[in-house]
């Protein structure tokens, strides 16, 4: 009930406040300040103010969002020490992860698929002239070479 009288007594304020401005030619600042003063009665007559007010003055519902933010401190705690970790438990963990990665690809693959792009009018036979002793490209990327060298890689 205090709610409410403070939220029509703000209301008001704000439309006297209002009229002031409009009195002083500047319309638009005073259709800005009545929109403004309206917002209080509006919550008063929707029920959310009585629904607010009965949120804030319950034990129960502030141990609620101090069980919530507990959760939250806690989840942040575990993310952070998983990434300090590497997500993984222990070293040996990680070294076993690391070793299967590069297990995982294929040491001696056959051929490039080149072929992909290619278009009717080429010729597969243009493909295998390309291709130098043991089905390896005859361009063996060496200007990507020359290239990695001058940068020391």
């Amino acid at each position: 009930m205090l709610t409410s009288t403070v939220c029509a007594a703000v209301s008001a304020a704000g439309l006297g406040i209002a009229a002031i401005t409009a009195y002083r030619k500047r319309f638009l600042a005073a259709t800005r300040i009545a929109a403004f003063s309206l917002i209080p009665i509006g919550l008063v007559m929707t029920g959310v103010i009585d629904w607010v007010t009965g949120i804030v003055f319950k034990p129960t519902v502030w141990a609620g969002f101090g069980v919530l933010a507990l959760s939250v401190v806690l989840f942040m705690t575990t993310r952070a020490v998983e990434r300090r970790r590497g997500g993984i438990g222990s070293r040996k963990e990680r070294k076993a992860a690391a070793a299967d990665r590069t297990d995982a690809v294929a040491p001696a693959a056959s051929v490039p698929s080149l072929d992909a792009g290619r278009t009717a009018a080429q010729p597969a036979a243009k493909g295998k002239a390309a291709q130098g002793k043991g089905g390896a490209p005859k361009d063996d990327f060496s200007d990507i070479e020359a290239i990695l060298k001058k940068h020391g890689i």
